[in-house]
Formats: C-alpha cells, sequence, structure tokens
C-alpha cells in the first residue's frame, strides 16, 4: 500500500470562524474529544492532550496553522501527521476534512492503525457536529471503550 491516508469529513452548521475555534481553543475542544490541555494550539508549539477517563495522553506539535483554513499537526506513537482543513461552504455553513498519514507500520498492523485512526476521527467529528450545532454533549469519546471501566462512566 502506497502512502495511506485517513480521511474522514463533516458538515457543520456554523461559520468557519467558529469550527476552526472549537479545534484551537481546548475549553471547547473539550466538550467534544479529549478532557484535558496544557493550552491552545499554536504554530511551532508541543501541547499534551489527556484523556482522562482512560488515563493516557499525547503529545501534540503544531506544525502550522493558517486561520480558518487548516492546522496541521504531528501527534502519536508511531508519529503522524494529522490535518484539520477548514472550507467556508456558506455564511453559516463549514466542511471539516481530517486527513491523517505517514504510518510507518505494515500489513495487520498497518491496518489496525488506519481501522482506529478512521473510527477515532469519525468520532471527533460527530462530536464536533453535535456540540457545535445543537449543543450536546453526546460523550461519544468518553462512552467508546466502557470495559475500561469498572462501572459505567459517568457524563
Amino acid at each position: 500500500m502506497e502512502n495511506p491516508v485517513v480521511e474522514t469529513q463533516m458538515l457543520i452548521r456554523k461559520p468557519i470562524e467558529t469550527v476552526f475555534q472549537a479545534f484551537i481553543d481546548p475549553k471547547i475542544t473539550t466538550n467534544f474529544w479529549f478532557t484535558k490541555s496544557s493550552g491552545k494550539l499554536e504554530k511551532g508549539k508541543m501541547v499534551t492532550w489527556e484523556w482522562e477517563m482512560y488515563g493516557v495522553s499525547a503529545e501534540v506539535f503544531v506544525k502550522n496553522i493558517v486561520k480558518n483554513k487548516k492546522i496541521s499537526t504531528e501527534w502519536g506513537d508511531p508519529t503522524t501527521t494529522v490535518d484539520y482543513e477548514f472550507t467556508a461552504l456558506a455564511d453559516d455553513t463549514t466542511y471539516v476534512v481530517i486527513r491523517n498519514y505517514g504510518f510507518t507500520e505494515e500489513g495487520d498492523e498497518l491496518i489496525q492503525a488506519i481501522r482506529d485512526n478512521t473510527g477515532g476521527f469519525t468520532t471527533v467529528l460527530d462530536g464536533l457536529k453535535a456540540y457545535l450545532e445543537h449543543n450536546i454533549k453526546l460523550n461519544l469519546v468518553l462512552d467508546k471503550f466502557p470495559n475500561k471501566y469498572n462501572s459505567i462512566p459517568q457524563a
């Protein structure tokens, strides 16, 4: 397989500035993705994202930011690139595409990485849509792996 790319996308019925800011500002992002961050995304900065319910974190390096257009990051183990692209389709409608690439795994490990990242980024976009459009916290990431708990997680 040549240069595999995970790609997920979603139409969000909110202005591009609102959708872009949802990924930059952890005060917003924590409502639909990770639970804690060491700070806002800024070009050249390393931030730590935490999923406290799972006891895991990720160091995220911000490679580039083009306001209201693109955020490019590197993270994971092994490290891959994740680009978040934003396109205004109307004043109150934004199309978001997340692309994840740079995989070094092969065979079954590559298939598993592609499956995990496709599902994960789809979940992020679903949660983003519900939160921004309807102000609903679906707890999708929280509820994705309930077997990690001794009991059902509380929102």
